[in-house]
Formats: C-alpha cells, sequence, structure tokens
C-alpha cells in the first residue's frame, strides 16, 4: 500500500491520490482540487477503468461499472469525498501560501489531438466521433465542434478529466454524427498552454466496396493462375520420367 499528496504548488493544484495493489492489480482513488473552488474532482479506479466518481455539485456518486457497485457504499462515499475535498483545498492553501504564491505552470496538450468514430462508419448510419486530448495541465480543457464549418453543440459531451500517471490528464468529448459523402467535422481544443485554439479536422471517407470485391477477384484469379502452373509443372515432370 502506498499513499502519496501531490502539491502542485507551481500549478495551483492539488491531488491525493490512494494506491493499492493486490496480486497484481491497481485500485486508485483521486481526490483533485484547484485555487478558487473550481473543477474539484473524486474518483475511482480499478486498473485504470473508472468505476466511480462523487458529483460534488450535486453531491451524488455515480456508478460507472455495474459488476462493482455491489461492494460500494454510495452514502458513505459522498461523505468521504466532500471532507477530502476541504482537506485538498485546505493543504494546497498551505503550500501555495508557503510558496509564495508560485506562477502557474502550465502544460498544453500533446499535439495532435485525436479524432476518430466509435463505430465503423457506414453512409447515413448513426454513429459519434471522438475527440481525445492528452498530457494537459491543469485542467480542463474547452472542446468545440463544426460540421461543414458550422458550430455543433446538440448531443456534445465533454467528460471529466481523468489523470494520468505522469500527473497530466486526459479528457473526451464527443458528437452524435449521421456521416454523408463529403461531410467535414472539426475537433478544435483550447487551453492554457495554446496560444490559440489548436483544431483537429475529420472528414467523410467510405471505402468503395466495389474496389474491394475488384480486389478480392483478382486476388483469387491470381491465386488459381499460380495453382494451375503448379498443376501442370506437376504432370509435365512425371510425363518426362515416364518416357
Amino acid at each position: 500500500f502506498a499513499m502519496s499528496f501531490f502539491v502542485f504548488v507551481a500549478l495551483l493544484f492539488g491531488a491525493l491520490c490512494v494506491c493499492s495493489r493486490v496480486q497484481g492489480h491497481v485500485d486508485t482513488y483521486v481526490i483533485a482540487c484547484q485555487t478558487g473552488d473550481t473543477d474539484p474532482e473524486d474518483d475511482k479506479e480499478f486498473d485504470g477503468d473508472e468505476i466511480v466518481y462523487v458529483d460534488l455539485k450535486k453531491k451524488e456518486w455515480v456508478g460507472t461499472m455495474p459488476d462493482f457497485l455491489q461492494q460500494l457504499d454510495g452514502q458513505n462515499l459522498v461523505q468521504q469525498a466532500l471532507v477530502e475535498q476541504r482537506i485538498c483545498k485546505s493543504n494546497l492553501d498551505v503550500a501555495v501560501k508557503a510558496e509564495k504564491n508560485p506562477p502557474e505552470k502550465i502544460a498544453p496538450p500533446s499535439p495532435p489531438q485525436s479524432v476518430y468514430p466509435r463505430d465503423e462508419v457506414s453512409l447515413g448510419g448513426r454513429n459519434k466521433l471522438i475527440c481525445f486530448v492528452n498530457n494537459f495541465f491543469p485542467p480542463p480543457v474547452k472542446v468545440k465542434w463544426t460540421k461543414n464549418d458550422v458550430e455543433v453543440t446538440e448531443g456534445v459531451t465533454l467528460s471529466r478529466y481523468y489523470p494520468n500517471k505522469d500527473f497530466t490528464f486526459r479528457q473526451y468529448s464527443t458528437v452524435p454524427i449521421i456521416p454523408q459523402e463529403g461531410d467535414v467535422y472539426s475537433c478544435t481544443v483550447e487551453h492554457k498552454g495554446f496560444p490559440e485554439p489548436e483544431t483537429r479536422f475529420w472528414d467523410v471517407e467510405i471505402q468503395d466496396t466495389s474496389d474491394i470485391g475488384k480486389t478480392v477477384f483478382c486476388g483469387v484469379g491470381l491465386t488459381l493462375g499460380f495453382l494451375g502452373v503448379g498443376v501442370g509443372t506437376f504432370f509435365l515432370i512425371k510425363g518426362n520420367n515416364c518416357n
């Protein structure tokens, strides 16, 4: 069992990370807070997969892996999270004052951001695009979607921020799509570390199934051709041996 308290004095950010290892598995409990009471977070993970988190604004717990819910006491978890948030904020304030209000250190997201579909793309089929933003500090980021240069807001989601092993963070944003040929989508990311927002594009590309059929047909024909040559050579050799 190991416990560490990381005070990012240069980043004006605090986090309490409690990790335990049992037979090769890692159970992680993360409490994060920032100066100004913005974007606090309380999260439990198992082997990197989120089990449950606490919505600190609503003071509710949200299970994200049903198989584990029966092992958790939700009410106690909420009370524990509220107490530990106050401790996190108090410790952070003490550290910031001790370091005489250090300037905020900033790490921009690692370029490029990834934009990819959730499922295999088919024209007219419902799908989602995912914009993955990684390795940034401090959280969070802002994400804007467009379709054919027109901003899209309906159905857009932005996940909470998740911790990485190097103490940076990652977030995901999604937008529902019904792809049509020629559509172009974009994901624009804003972060303190960027001098200006950065944008990634994704356009609808559907591989022509007729091209696939032609490729398969040619491949089968070529294989049969080689097979025929091999069989003919075999009988030719056998005939020469008989003579």
